[in-house]
């Protein structure tokens, strides 16, 4: 999933020349768009797979997280540098080292610990559950007023959620809550980033995110040492992580955000979860009972239903 600023949906990019190239056509920034999100919704999509090659190399989750963070890391600071980005100072520095150290180090630990207790899709579908999390933390923590869309959407999630779980025979009892605890941190994390000031850009949050996650980890193998993996093939899969899942679908998702706004790029961002069912079946053999397909197309729905009902109140 994407990390970055919500309250500052748009990227920052290189200084204003005088010479300014003529703005796309409507369509054809729409249609770029949509294919950045989906490049992004492929990249986050395939982090179960290349996981699960990591873990069969003999990784642990610490140290697997640890190289991700830390090559995700260096690469998003390249890119500040790039974009002469301001780095964030005084409070908003805080928040955002305490988002990466609690809640980004915290959801990725659940995610990837309920990727090794159960299948591929069972925890993506899980993960997927945040965005009626959000909705329901907004009501109870921020007092923030529900619609009915928003109240139906919750509850066609919730009804996903029970029939995705249903038996669980492709994974544990520990594994189903390891999922649900991944989404239910993200959601608290995307509700501390709402209320980051809008000068704080997707890049700078990003980088400092990432690196206090990184941090995290690294005490960490400070004290229990660290697994790194036992063929080149755990390695490989481990940077296609930090690369391809982590630091590439970050940005193409920044891409399609500022061509799309939040609305519409969260609703084809539902593309994820998607991408991971299609490649768990293709590249590790996992089957999907009717139920579990219907579980998931009520939750997809939810995110669908609650993306509509923030474009009718905005």
């Amino acid at each position: 999933m994407p990390h970055s600023n919500a309250a500052a949906p748009s990227v920052e990019g290189p200084p204003r020349s005088v010479l300014v190239a003529p703005a796309p056509p409507r369509r054809a920034r729409t249609a770029s768009g949509i294919a950045y999100i989906s490049l992004s919704a492929l990249g986050f999509g395939s982090m179960a797979v290349f996981a699960r090659r990591a873990y069969a190399a003999g990784v642990d989750t610490p140290t697997l997280l640890l190289l991700r963070f830390s090559i995700a890391g260096a690469i998003m600071w390249a890119v500040f540098a790039a974009r002469r980005c301001a780095l964030p100072r005084g409070r908003p520095l805080l928040v955002l080292a305490g988002m990466g150290a609690i809640g980004y180090a915290g959801q990725a630990f659940s995610f990837f610990t309920a990727l090794s207790l159960g299948s591929a899709g069972l925890a993506a579908l899980l993960l997927y559950t945040y965005p009626a999390l959000v909705a329901l933390l907004s009501r109870v923590v921020l007092h923030h007023p529900l619609s009915l869309l928003q109240i139906s959407a919750i509850a066609m999630a919730l009804a996903g959620s029970a029939l995705t779980i249903g038996r669980a025979p492709d994974g544990t009892a520990l594994g189903v809550f390891f999922g649900l605890l991944a989404a239910f941190i993200y959601a608290g994390y995307i509700l501390t980033g709402s209320r980051l000031p809008a000068a704080v850009t997707p890049t700078a949050s990003t980088a400092v995110v990432i690196t206090a996650a990184a941090a995290v980890y690294g005490a960490v193998a400070l004290f229990r040492g660290v697994r790194l993996p036992g063929d080149a093939g755990g390695w490989l899969a481990i940077v296609a992580i930090a690369v391809v899942s982590t630091s590439a679908a970050i940005a193409f998702f920044l891409e399609g955000l500022e061509r799309l706004g939040p609305v519409r790029a969260s609703v084809y961002s539902t593309l994820e979860p998607v991408f991971t069912l299609v490649l768990a079946s293709a590249f590790l053999g996992e089957r999907l009972s009717a139920v579990r397909l219907a579980g998931g197309a009520l939750i997809l729905g939810a995110v669908i239903v609650l993306a509509r009902a923030d474009a009718a109140r905005r």
